[in-house]
């Protein structure tokens, strides 16, 4: 990451400084830096608007566009998909430069402005080079492991929402202890179902308590190749078998996948 983004997130955390405003969600020196601000802006009506704004910075940010997320229960998801497309609109002409104190600046000020146009739905994430040139990542394939599900039927519904929401395809997939989750689609969409599930209070804690998802992974994501099985729907399937969660890797082309990553998981190995 540029000293600028560092001194970026140094700043961000001084300005935000109040309770619950920011908290760093992610570091990695590959797949960047994924932090959360709390802000509020004037709605519709005059009331303030909670905002919960996600930023995914790439390791070649402010040269790339930062990814965006946009989360309001003040909102309907098309009026947080237009903010979510206007931030990123915005964006564009900020490139290049630190940009995130300046787009949540934006969004306070011109929120109200932003809900009076028409709802045009979220645009597709595109990370913009330093030579202006537009790279759409296409249909990707990621398939995720969680530790556990404590509020099970309230957890795969959300499951099942998000991916509708993201017009996301693949399978929710059970066999005893093991639970993983197969996703295919746009991978803007991915990333930001990835947000969601880190973000947001999917499950409850031992003692009953809502809480988010800490103990989820990203085992493997790659391009859709030729061999990989064009997932129609997002379904939930319990398995009785190993042999049988196996078989269900093999029919969609994803062999490899299911030797390299499931069968070196600690719920196999017990």
């Amino acid at each position: 990451m540029a000293d600028a983004a560092r001194e970026e997130l140094s700043a961000l955390a001084a300005i935000f400084c109040g309770p619950d405003e920011w908290e760093v969600l992610s570091r990695s020196g590959t797949e960047g830096t994924v932090f959360r601000i709390l802000t509020k802006a004037e709605g519709l009506a005059g009331a303030d608007v909670p905002l919960e704004l996600v930023f995914h910075l790439p390791v070649n940010y402010p040269s790339c566009l930062p990814g965006i997320s946009v989360h309001s229960e003040h909102l309907t998801r098309a009026q947080s998909g237009t903010v979510k497309e206007k931030l990123l609109k915005q964006a564009e002409n900020l490139l290049s430069e630190p940009m995130v104190h300046e787009l949540v600046l934006w969004i306070q000020q011109n929120l109200r402005h932003v809900l009076n146009q028409p709802e045009t739905g979220s645009g597709s994430e595109k990370c913009t080079s330093a030579t202006g040139m537009t790279v759409d990542d296409g249909l990707w394939l990621t398939l995720l492991h969680l530790d556990h599900m404590r509020a099970k039927t309230k957890y795969v519904k959300t499951i099942e929402k998000w991916a509708s929401d993201l017009k996301l395809t693949g399978k929710l997939m059970f066999m005893g202890k093991i639970i993983l989750i197969l996703l295919q689609g746009d991978r803007s969409n991915i990333k930001e179902y990835l947000l969601l599930q880190k973000t947001s209070k999917v499950d409850v804690d031992s003692s009953g308590k809502k809480c988010k998802e800490k103990m989820i992974s990203v085992l493997f994501e790659t391009k859709v190749q030729t061999e990989h099985k064009r997932f129609l729907a997002f379904e939930v399937k319990e398995y009785s078998s190993l042999d049988e969660l196996q078989k269900e890797f093999e029919t969609a082309g994803l062999k490899k996948l299911f030797s390299e990553f499931v069968l070196g998981l600690p719920e196999v190995l017990m």
